[in-house]
């Protein structure tokens, strides 16, 4: 890069940037604490922070510093490292896109040289390029995805006077620009250069990340630089999502932390009064301390929230982490989800949101490219009421047509060779001149790059019936008519977008004549047309015929322009450009007062196929009760004939149409909703009128930019990787290559993740309660002194957390295809049945039950009796490895009992966390750790004494088995009278009883028009024609189970 002097001045109300940019978050500095303080914002981690302050304290603490330590650091260090690898990934992704290390020297006000392939260092004014007429080739994946090339141009004056470095240095002209934003599609500004001011728009600037093609060398101006860029701007934190299970733990947390503190509480009440009748009393109790009961009580307190902590587990935050991760990896892993086509597997962009995809009751949907393929057609036309597309037509004639193009009638044909045809000449030659599509040659070939389907599908159209468009610059464009070339003055280009739903082009003929050609949605050109213009009532009759054929419709039409009349617009057109203050709508004023009275010429008609699958899934989403709503432009005939056309709309409804109807008392309680003629804004409003008034778990897809504002404000996005670039995708949680994998990604993958969600926080919170309240009822024999050992650390670190995060991500009710069969196995997700306060209170009444019973049948045992030997192991420690060893056996067979699907891994963790537990036992009551820290590990041989009687032996198994008796009556019983949807379909699949495939209602076809909302470019949606495909049987698919009636796979 060359940087030359700064002479220019640019007049900026805003604090200057310098270009040095941090993409990571940390260094080796902040590392540490950074990452710490971003940790100890969650409430858990402060929670056991406080344990641990308060383990510090002799006169309160009642465990080792350590048990809480080791823990929170394993915590605290797997979320660094975790941390740690995310931000190295940024910082090489950064290393390798941007390599040139001056780029941090670059100042506002620097000109700077680019070569070809170049990033763009910063937010460029384009002053000259080595191109005719500066324009300048750039690709902007790292902004929007888009690979398709983009041009942009240098100002005219700046093009003819900076190309030579003295020039450049010489530069001193003064800009005066909008404040840094986040707008991609949007720049305003002036320059002042002698005594003359230009209008500065988007066209003109090279944005910081953009790479330069096709174009060896261009000049920039550096107007935003560093964080003010428009890259670094959209860089911002994305809304934080969260799951309704995450905010229901919260809340349980919340009640925890309440009964920790009423049983703590209850516990030192307890001892206080314990010490004044007993304790005080006791000579062989006194500790030498002279502490009143009421303060010893006080301490107690604080010593049980030490021992009762493990009802709000550290380790349950991890669990649930790896979890989600683990359900993350499964989604991208899925084969089925793959589209070979593109080579796009699925891709899960978070791992905090999978258990919510299993409780989606409301999915917003794109049309264009969602729905359908978004690979556009020219079907169809209607030139001065004359309609045409009807016979195959050969294009061998025209040495520059399009070979993959393909029309339905001669007639036409010949009418445009004849050149006889007015109307069919000026047809063509507005689709080939008025766009914004650029031209280059590809080995010989000429190919197009345009911004939608819809204009390359016109343009192409036009260059198929002889009328070529060649190239263009930012004053000209060229194009061959017949066999005649001919290059067109461009003097001015109204520009597309969602309001103005129109685009024009004001040209100067060869011959002098000055003429503007437009094309738009009908409502606003029919609007705008002459009451002289001829064919209006035989277009309307044509446009609603390719309405009822679902195809995409647009019309043209055109205006003569005395140069009087153009000179004096030109001058309103030119104080509009340079206004710095709401340059649109004074744009759109001055292009409303030169698009009236038009001649209308005709009308297109382009074809837009729906995706593969897409009926199918819609309907068994439905079948799910998951409410389905399209939200697209189109006009209400378009909207409601794609409806039909994907069957979101069937023979069977009641349709009711509304333009102010309730959403919240009406909407809602459709089947299905349509609303048609929407702008990107109000599909985010939608979203948030449903997520704030119904209180429910929402979902968007989508493909397109004018997407990603309803794809960010639902709670989960999902985004299509179709034919409008990657802005939604980049914006989304989750994303892939079609619609029809929607119904894998909620009803396998989301299904599963719910299940295995709620089961593992279910047995999480029971099998914590069941250890900690032993120490309860434990108190009530030790004069509430709050006694503990080391089991408290290794119980949920060794001894039961293998087995239960195993089921978090393995298990599985059902298999995926019968998943996909009954859709109605995907209620209680939405319903929220598997984990709620109800589920909660029975995990703590059962806690409770278990712990009474693990606590108080080994104490009858150890009371009076006798060893085998003549021993009577009756200390506490062996008491302790009695209960223990029963806890451990409980809570591995319990959730064996729980788990739906066996692996190895499964039956090696629970046999292995058994073996692990007896192992640590034998080690820390072995006589070897005993001469190592003699004062820790007191007991020696207290476990191999316990367990060398056989009585202990059978309390163990008697305590065990009652502990699991009324869970296998209750599992028994639900199974057999209260039957779930998982357990019939399981019943059935184990008879070898398989479900005939849902049938499908009758085709319908309906009417359509349609409108895309991408700014800049004249993609104007009319309708799409749906033809649709049949599923394939999958091999092997149908001789998995038999045949039922359908009425009863229904009732399923």
């Amino acid at each position: 890069y060359i940087f030359l002097n700064r002479k220019t001045l640019l007049i900026c109300f805003f604090n200057i940037s310098g270009n040095a940019i941090r993409t990571y978050k940390y260094n080796v500095l902040t590392f540490i604490p950074l990452n710490l303080y971003e940790q100890f914002k969650r409430a858990a981690n402060l929670y056991f922070l406080a344990l641990l302050i308060l383990q510090l304290i002799p006169d309160i603490t009642t465990l080792p510093w350590y048990t809480t330590l080791i823990p929170l650091v394993v915590v605290l260090g797997v979320t660094a490292i975790k941390d740690l690898i995310d931000d190295l990934v940024r910082l090489l992704r950064k290393v390798n896109i941007f390599q040139d290390s001056k780029w941090r020297d670059i100042q506002v006000g620097d000109i700077v040289r680019l070569k070809k392939d170049d990033f763009v260092p910063a937010d460029l004014l384009l002053l000259s390029s080595t191109n005719p007429n500066s324009l300048c080739y750039v690709e902007t994946a790292e902004l929007d995805g888009e690979t398709n090339l983009k041009f942009k141009f240098g100002l005219r004056v700046t093009d003819e006077r900076l190309q030579e470095e003295r020039q450049l240095a010489e530069f001193d002209g003064m800009q005066a620009c909008e404040e840094p934003n986040n707008r991609l599609d949007k720049f305003t500004g002036t320059m002042l250069w002698n005594t003359e001011r230009y209008p500065l728009e988007l066209d003109n600037m090279l944005l910081r990340g953009c790479k330069v093609r096709n174009t060896e060398e261009c000049h920039g101006l550096v107007i935003f630089a560093g964080n003010d860029t428009k890259i670094m701007k959209n860089g911002g934190k994305t809304r934080f999502k969260r799951t309704k299970i995450d905010e229901l733990m919260n809340y349980m947390v919340y009640t925890i932390f309440a009964l920790l503190l009423v049983v703590s509480a209850g516990l030192a009440i307890g001892h206080s009064y314990w010490y004044d009748d007993i304790g005080g009393k006791s000579w062989y109790l006194y500790d030498g301390l002279d502490q009143q009961a009421s303060y010893r009580g006080f301490l107690s307190f604080w010593g049980y929230i030490i021992v009762l902590n493990t009802m709000v587990p550290i380790s349950l935050y991890v669990s649930v982490e790896v979890i989600r991760l683990g359900q993350s990896k499964f989604i991208n892993w899925d084969l089925q989800m793959y589209f070979p086509e593109k080579d796009t597997p699925a891709k899960a962009r978070t791992t905090t949101l999978n258990e919510q995809l299993g409780q989606i009751q409301y999915i917003f949907s794109d049309k264009t490219g969602t729905l359908t393929q978004n690979i556009m057609q020219f079907k169809k036309c209607t030139i001065a009421g004359h309609n045409y597309g009807t016979e195959p037509v050969d294009w061998s004639w025209n040495r520059l047509a399009d070979k993959k193009f393909s029309f339905m009638d001669h007639l036409l044909v010949a009418r445009v060779r004849s050149k006889k045809d007015k109307e069919a000449t000026e047809f063509f030659k507005l689709l080939s001149l008025c766009h914004t599509v650029m031209a280059e040659y590809k080995d010989d070939d000429l190919v197009y790059q345009a911004a939608s389907p819809d204009e390359g599908a016109l343009v192409t159209a036009a260059r198929n019936f002889g009328y070529v468009f060649l190239s263009r610059t930012q004053d000209t464009i060229t194009i061959r008519e017949m066999e005649q070339e001919n290059t067109y003055e461009m003097l001015a280009l109204l520009d597309f977008n969602s309001d103005r739903k129109r685009m024009s082009i004001i040209l100067k003929f060869p011959d002098g004549r000055i003429r503007l050609y437009c094309k738009g949605a009908d409502t606003v050109i029919y609007e705008r047309l002459s009451p002289n213009s001829r064919h209006k009532e035989s277009t309307q009759t044509a446009l609603d015929k390719f309405a009822n054929e679902t195809l995409r419709t647009l019309c043209l039409c055109y205006k003569d322009i005395s140069q009087d009349e153009f000179d004096a617009w030109s001058r309103r057109h030119r104080e509009a450009q340079v206004s710095l203050v709401d340059r649109e709508t004074a744009l759109d004023r001055v292009y409303e007062q030169i698009e009236k009275n038009l001649m209308l010429i005709g009308a297109t008609a382009i074809e837009d196929k729906l995706q593969d699958g897409v009926p199918e899934t819609i309907a068994k989403l439905a079948k799910a009760d998951i409410k389905i709503w399209v939200l697209t432009g189109d006009k209400k005939e378009t909207a409601e004939n794609i409806g039909f056309s994907c069957s979101l709309l069937t023979d069977d409804m009641d349709i009711h149409y509304g333009e102010d109807i309730d959403f919240v008392d009406m909407a809602c309680e459709c089947e299905s909703v349509i609303c048609c003629r929407v702008t990107p804004k109000q599909k985010a409003n939608v979203v948030s009128l449903v997520k704030k008034y119904k209180k429910a778990v929402t979902l968007s897809i989508g493909d397109g930019a004018n997407d990603v504002n309803m794809i960010k404000t639902a709670d989960i996005g999902v985004g299509i990787s179709g034919q409008e670039g990657m802005q939604a995708v980049m914006s989304s949680d989750y994303a892939f290559a079609q619609f029809r994998y929607l119904q894998r990604l909620l009803l396998v993958h989301g299904r599963w993740s719910y299940i295995r969600m709620c089961k593992f926080l279910r047995f999480f919170f029971f099998k914590n309660f069941a250890f900690t309240l032993v120490h309860f009822w434990y108190s009530f024999f030790n004069g509430y002194s709050a006694q503990v050992n080391m089991f408290i650390t290794l119980y949920n670190l060794c001894y039961s957390s293998l087995p239960v995060l195993l089921v978090g991500l393995l298990d599985q009710d059902v298999n995926d295809r019968l998943s996909l069969k009954f859709p109605k196995l995907y209620l209680p997700g939405q319903q929220g049945l598997l984990f709620n306060y109800k589920n909660f209170f029975i995990s703590l009444f059962h806690g409770i039950f278990v712990s009474l019973i693990i606590f108080f049948i080994p104490y009858g045992a150890f009371l009076q009796t006798m060893g085998q030997d003549g021993e009577a192991p009756s200390d506490y420690q062996s008491f302790a490895v009695v209960m223990s060893s029963t806890l451990i056996f409980t809570v591995n067979l319990q959730i064996s009992l729980e788990t739906s699907y066996w692996t190895f891994v499964n039956c090696f963790a629970v046999l292995g966390s058994i073996a692990i537990y007896f192992g640590i036992m034998f080690d820390i009551h072995s006589a070897g750790i005993h001469v190592i820290l003699p004062s820790i590990f007191t007991f020696t041989g207290a476990a191999s004494n316990a367990l060398r009687q056989p009585y202990l032996w059978l309390t163990i198994i008697l305590t065990v088995g009652i502990t699991l008796l009324p869970v296998i009556c209750i599992q028994f019983l639900h199974k057999t009278i209260w039957p779930s949807v998982g357990d019939k379909v399981r019943l059935l699949a184990s008879h070898h009883q398989p479900v005939k495939m849902l049938t499908r209602g009758g085709r319908s076809r309906r009417s359509a028009y349609a409108f895309s909302h991408s700014r800049g470019y004249a993609d104007l949606i009319s309708t799409g024609r749906s033809i649709r495909h049949r599923p394939t049987g999958r091999a092997g698919y149908q001789g998995s189970i038999r045949e039922v009636p359908h009425r009863e796979a229904e009732n399923i």
